[in-house]
């Protein structure tokens, strides 16, 4: 990357700066390869965050399918961990999870998981997984969700009879296009030796044309999961090593510390053969220290996080722009990358953190408002659908993790949280689900590679060419009424 005109004097954060055009041999977005090339199974630049709200098995599956990460948080207890683990690693790759539910269930109780939006569907069926072709009801389209009564039971909703495909049938993903929309369905199921083994929708075929799954050695999804500076370490890494997590993430709120570099260097001796992400950090010192403790990515960011109070609260931090430009090349110099963690609000900003250097970009707040993200579905006093989300160094994160403390000690650690409690992250009605956002992300970003001439992100980080820009400047970039 290089600046365009005058070098900076003061630290940037994405609203500061902007992409500069430049000539461009690459003639479309599908030219571009967005693999992070940083050493884990990911195809595309993107990771969930080790949040609560933000990161459980059925967004981490999704977001695998179509080649991001999914990061589960530390501060599940290790049981739970491994079943999450096993849980994603069971899923299908070639096919949507089928969300299922038995035909006594009433329409209020599906609304709770998933909203009344095109290209979704619940499998009304009897028993549990696995389930026989004969015990298939039947699929009902989310849409029919929005005109039933509450009570309704679906059982009585859904049309019997509806259409699924053999896996061993489908001979392409533009084949099982082809079927659905000729079959004029939303979704179909997919079955395999007269089992359900998934769904598909025409959408999901579609994205299987564009997107290349995350999957490990033995081709099941790819999922990452971080562990505390805290406690056995070492044992709790071995633990998840042997549920099959792919991608270590060893986390604390200032990385660059003692307890860290203890918590890694024990990690490391273990010889998992593991990528080993450590954070967070925002200086070049930070990214030597923890590469030399046996970091291969480094996590970035203090403070850029919408549910983080940190800087308002200690004056701690760094504008992200440059926090990733000064580690990034840091990184680069020790065989390492950087994963830039906060402060994503636009396509645009996921484009200038990988110009910036970064090999993927984590996201937060913005795939909790979304479907697959954990918890339940609510809806505010105008109806509008919410999930609750909340920061990990909160009031509420903190009497989670303490839970097993007595009142006394867990009071003190209380006095200390930062953080915002309890937030309500509104889903986008044009685009309800993360696999939306993955959409409207990954085609800004594709854009601006070709803006660049990059077809890759290493040929990214080379010919990535920034401006300098007031916020009249950014303001003027923003099309009204703002939509995003």
């Amino acid at each position: 990357m290089e600046f365009s005109g005058a070098q900076p004097t003061v630290d940037l954060t994405y609203s500061d700066v902007f992409l500069v055009p430049r000539r461009s041999a690459v003639t479309s977005r599908l030219q571009v390869d967005l693999a992070p090339h940083d050493g884990t199974p990911a195809t595309l630049p993107l990771v969930a965050a080790n949040m609560n709200s933000v990161t459980g098995p059925r967004i981490a599956a999704v977001l695998a399918r179509r080649g991001a990460l999914g990061v589960l948080p530390q501060d599940l207890p290790l049981q739970e961990l491994d079943a999450a683990i096993r849980d994603v690693k069971g899923q299908p790759v070639l096919w949507d999870t089928p969300l299922v539910l038995p035909p006594e269930a009433t329409v209020a109780d599906a609304l709770r998981l998933l909203p009344a939006a095109v290209g979704h569907g619940i499998v009304v069926a009897y028993g549990a997984a696995p389930i026989a072709v004969d015990r298939i009801v039947g699929v009902l389209p989310a849409t029919r969700l929005a005109t039933a009564l509450p009570d309704a039971q679906l059982g009585d909703l859904v049309h019997r009879g509806t259409p699924s495909i053999d896996a061993d049938d489908i001979g392409s993903e533009r084949h099982a296009f082809d079927v659905i929309t000729e079959a004029d369905v939303e979704i179909v199921t997919v079955v395999h030796h007269g089992h359900l083994v998934g769904t598909l929708s025409a959408r999901s075929a579609l994205r299987a044309t564009l997107y290349r799954p995350a999957v490990d050695a033995d081709g099941r999804l790819a999922v990452a999961a971080a562990v505390g500076i805290n406690g056995d370490v070492a044992a709790k890494a071995k633990a998840l090593a042997a549920a099959g997590v792919d991608v270590l993430v060893v986390d604390t709120a200032h990385g660059h510390q003692e307890g860290m570099l203890r918590a890694l260097q024990e990690v490391a001796s273990l010889g998992l053969g593991l990528p080993i992400v450590a954070g967070n950090i925002v200086t070049a010192d930070g990214v030597r220290d923890l590469v030399d403790a046996g970091a291969s990515i480094l996590k970035v960011g203090v403070g850029p996080g919408a549910m983080c109070t940190t800087r308002m609260m200690t004056a701690v931090g760094r504008p992200q722009f440059s926090a990733v430009l000064e580690t990034a090349a840091a990184a680069a110099e020790a065989g390492a990358h950087v994963w830039a963690d906060g402060g994503v609000r636009y396509p645009r900003d996921v484009a200038l953190a990988l110009a910036a250097g970064a090999a993927s970009v984590m996201v937060g707040s913005w795939f909790a408002g979304t479907i697959e993200a954990p918890g339940e579905l609510q809806r505010d006093a105008d109806g509008r659908l919410f999930k609750e989300s909340w920061g990990m160094a909160s009031t509420k994160a903190v009497q989670a993790r303490f839970g097993r403390l007595d009142a006394y000690e867990r009071a003190r650690k209380e006095l200390f949280a930062e953080g915002i409690s309890s937030s309500k992250i509104y889903l986008d009605p044009l685009r309800p689900g993360v696999e939306d956002l993955l959409d409207m992300i990954t085609s800004g970003v594709r854009s601006s590679f070709t803006y660049a001439g990059a077809a890759t992100v290493p040929e990214f980080h080379e010919r990535a060419l920034v401006g300098l820009q007031s916020a009249a400047g950014y303001e003027e970039g923003k099309a009204l009424p703002v939509s995003w």
